[in-house]
């Protein structure tokens, strides 16, 4: 196509401004690389670091409550320990009372304590007959009825006093048995009353520990609940931030892309109006690329990864 005396010197013009735009290489580093990617915000870094420090958080509550299980076992154990010890102090209340509950705190040594007092009453008794026979004698009536009369009745005397001392001493034996029968009963008493409560308060005390163990339990919950709390808000306000600093990034790379293209699409522009008034078939457009909306795009992406943080924890 034969090009117009009018148009050749705009078209020499635009020959030389087209030779000299496209055979000029594009800088590409004014709008692209990382200087175009928003880092991380303090209160994302502050969430991140967070989040290390309450990985393993809960340890310590573990260990206390481990403690406290098995504090709490070992009260359990002493209690049931107590528990057997009450059927043992029970069994020996039991044979500390009844008919014959004196008997083994008879003194072992009583019959011979008896058999030598009664010995020596005898002995003593013996004076009494010799002086009946004495007088028997000086009185001319030795052998006699009034001799035989005499001696009967104070032999019968004596095994009426023999009797009655053999009885006062069995019964004083008795009752001092009794007397420590009684007495053995009462200690086993407090011995099972004291047995007792001791058994209550090591369930008691296990009960406690019990009560520490869920608490450190609750605690460690609480602990990591309200550190995931702080995590999500950091994390979600930084990441808006983050967001926020994406976008002025995007709008940055965008105008330096356009600024960059412009003089490709201002020469489309100029050769298809010279090509229509040369009279031939214009060339298509210039189309330069798509432009997005930098903080609907930074922000969709900011709340995404803001949701991370509420899972941490969780």
């Amino acid at each position: 196509m034969a090009i117009p005396d009018f148009l050749e010197d705009t078209v020499k013009d635009y020959s030389k401004q087209a030779t000299a735009a496209y055979s000029a290489p594009i800088n590409t580093d004014t709008f692209t690389g990382r200087q175009f990617v928003a880092g991380q915000d303090p209160m994302q870094t502050q969430a991140a670091a967070l989040a290390t420090q309450g990985v393993g958080s809960y340890s310590p509550y573990l260990q206390a409550a481990q403690t406290a299980q098995t504090a709490g076992a070992g009260a359990l154990g002493q209690a049931a320990t107590a528990v057997g010890g009450l059927g043992a102090l029970q069994n020996q209340a039991a044979a500390s009372t009844g008919a014959q509950a004196y008997q083994p705190f008879m003194s072992p040594y009583q019959t011979d304590v008896i058999n030598a007092t009664l010995s020596e009453y005898d002995k003593s008794r013996l004076g009494g007959q010799q002086q009946i026979r004495d007088a028997a004698v000086s009185s001319g009536n030795f052998g006699g009825g009034r001799e035989g009369a005499m001696m009967g009745q104070y032999n019968a005397d004596s095994l009426v006093n023999r009797g009655a001392l053999q009885s006062q001493m069995l019964q004083q034996g008795f009752t001092q048995a009794n007397q420590l029968a009684n007495q053995n009963f009462g200690n086993q008493q407090n011995l099972f009353a004291m047995q007792n409560q001791q058994n209550l308060s090591n369930q008691g005390l296990a009960g406690a520990y019990g009560n520490q163990m869920n608490q450190q339990f609750g605690l460690s919950d609480f602990n990591r609940t309200g550190m995931g709390q702080d995590i999500n808000a950091l994390g979600s306000l930084g990441a808006l931030n983050q967001g926020q600093q994406q976008a002025y990034l995007s709008a940055d790379q965008q105008a330096a892309q356009t600024g960059a293209y412009e003089p490709y699409g201002r020469l489309s522009q100029y050769g298809n109006a010279l090509t229509g008034l040369a009279g031939g078939v214009a060339g298509g457009q210039y189309q330069e690329q798509g432009q997005s909306n930098p903080f609907q795009t930074a922000l969709g992406t900011a709340m995404g990864l803001g949701g991370l943080y509420g899972k941490i924890f969780n």
